[in-house]
């Protein structure tokens, strides 16, 4: 098989294809001789903990059994495991390998990829996704094992246990330094919460439940089939809580994709909002509501929504590339009050440097209930003093055997898009062009389909029509 590599968010591949007990088995080696090289080095922060490892699964098929093959792989390398006792957020394990001191974790999840897919997501010693300059290590160390035509004896499938452990109470009390709870309960909301038969079940509509919100609960059961549908809680995948929301049930509707770090919010009116405004209203509240300092983080294609509002409460703005590994690792060195990025992520300052969903639902019911208005409503309020922002993406397909052609175009520091001036090039990830009024357009290649993401802003809804064509034009010319 081509070697296993690490994306944006871990590995992975649809199970029984790609993603099967072997290929686990030879992606945990890789990664336990990297935690072991880094534990016999002095300088290094794993030297001083002991040999352990949090492991938990979403609620994919085979999800406990693949973790299992990986904790047994672990402990033949002298590193024990403790498995979470049920299918486990994202933003959970993060927490419970910086609460239990723990070399790092594995996920086995494919966040809101369809149910087909499974994924190992590797955290480093400090809650946050592994950084490209980790798994470019394991990525050579499984080359290395292939070439050895390693293997590894397991025992027969379904007997190997570990240690479990429930990490849920834990997390309920760390949550408590970050969300006024007692604001929500006074306010004696009506929420409508998607689970999408995910990992999120009982987190977000218990927590909610009990700080006294009457909790309307959508697909809150386990189903590793996510009903047919991408686990994810876009507009699409939101409606039926939008519905619900608009027939005047709730006051707002919360989502969480399959593994509950991202997150999906719907107004009262019924609209889905973008992660773009959610992160834009997080810093809002954070500065102006909680007094909290420092700056905020986003990704090169986040709306500048965020750099309006930053420059409104006088917040610094720092850019990084796709991939909230990241803006975790600037969270881990720097100040920040609340880094986010377009796809729906979003932490803040001295919670996991990772994407969490939950604490994302949880901010947007204390806003609405500290302000007594709805999310809509108080975005309004701030688009008076920044002005508008519409954003799109749109993904244009190629022909593979022109893609150095388009990259190099792209990649050469165009002076227009379409009739539009640039008026400077950024290259932090893919190419960015800043355009005149605060608009903008940035290309990325698709690193697995012929295509170009194409992010696009503009001031009006005629001027994204205009950005939109341009773009189009540029790479069909």
């Amino acid at each position: 098989m081509a070697s296993i590599k690490f994306g944006t968010s871990g590995w992975r591949d649809i199970i029984a294809r790609e993603f099967t007990f072997d290929n686990v088995r030879l992606a945990t080696q890789a990664i336990a001789d990297y935690l072991n090289a880094e534990r016999k080095n002095p300088a290094s922060p794993l030297a001083a903990r002991s040999p352990v490892m949090i492991l938990g699964h979403d609620a994919r098929f085979l999800g406990r059994e693949f973790s299992l093959a990986a904790a047994e792989v672990l402990a033949a390398n002298g590193i024990e495991s403790r498995l979470c006792d049920r299918d486990t957020p994202t933003p959970v394990i993060a927490h419970t390998i910086r609460h239990k001191k723990a070399i790092g974790g594995i996920n086995m999840t494919a966040s809101h990829n369809p149910a087909e897919y499974q994924g190992l997501k590797l955290s480093t010693w400090n809650g946050a996704p592994a950084t490209p300059d980790v798994t470019q290590v394991i990525e050579a160390n499984i080359v290395k094992l292939q070439a050895a035509n390693w293997t590894f004896n397991a025992v027969p499938f379904g007997t190997y246990t570990c240690k479990t452990i429930n990490p849920q109470p834990e997390y309920f009390r760390a949550l408590k330094k970050f969300i006024r709870f007692e604001v929500i309960k006074q306010a004696k909301m009506k929420i409508a919460v998607e689970l999408m038969y995910g990992a999120g079940r009982g987190y977000l509509d218990t927590l909610l439940e009990n700080c006294g919100a009457k909790v309307t609960r959508f697909h809150d059961e386990k189903n590793p089939l996510f009903g047919g549908h991408h686990p994810e809680p876009n507009a699409h995948g939101m409606v039926g809580v939008s519905r619900f929301v608009r027939s005047g049930k709730a006051q707002m509707g919360l989502g969480l994709d399959g593994d509950a770090d991202r997150f999906g919010i719907v107004d009262k009116d019924g609209t889905w909002l973008t992660p773009n405004q959610i992160l834009t209203l997080a810093l809002y509240h954070l500065k102006k509501n909680r007094g909290w300092t420092g700056a905020v983080v986003r990704t090169v294609p986040t709306s500048h929504q965020v750099d309006a509002v930053a420059e409104l409460l006088g917040v610094k703005v720092y850019e990084t590339p796709v991939g909230f590994k990241y803006i975790g690792a600037l969270m881990a060195s720097e100040p920040i009050i609340v880094g986010g990025e377009e796809s729906g992520g979003l932490s803040v300052k001295g919670h996991v440097p990772e994407k969490d969903g939950i604490l994302a639902c949880l901010l947007m019911a204390e806003l609405v209930a500290t302000e007594k208005k709805s999310l809509g409503q108080i975005l309004k309020g701030l688009v008076k003093q920044i002005g508008e922002f519409h954003s799109d993406r749109i993904n244009i397909s190629f022909a593979p055997e022109k893609k150095a052609a388009l990259l190099a175009k792209l990649g050469s520091g165009l002076t227009n898009i379409g009739p539009f001036k640039v008026e400077k090039f950024i290259t932090t990830d893919g190419f960015k062009y800043l355009l005149p009024n605060r608009e903008w357009v940035a290309f990325r290649a698709s690193g697995t389909e012929p295509l170009i993401r194409c992010y696009i802003e503009a001031k009006t809804q005629a001027g994204l029509k205009q950005l939109q064509k341009a773009c189009r034009a540029l790479l069909a010319a």
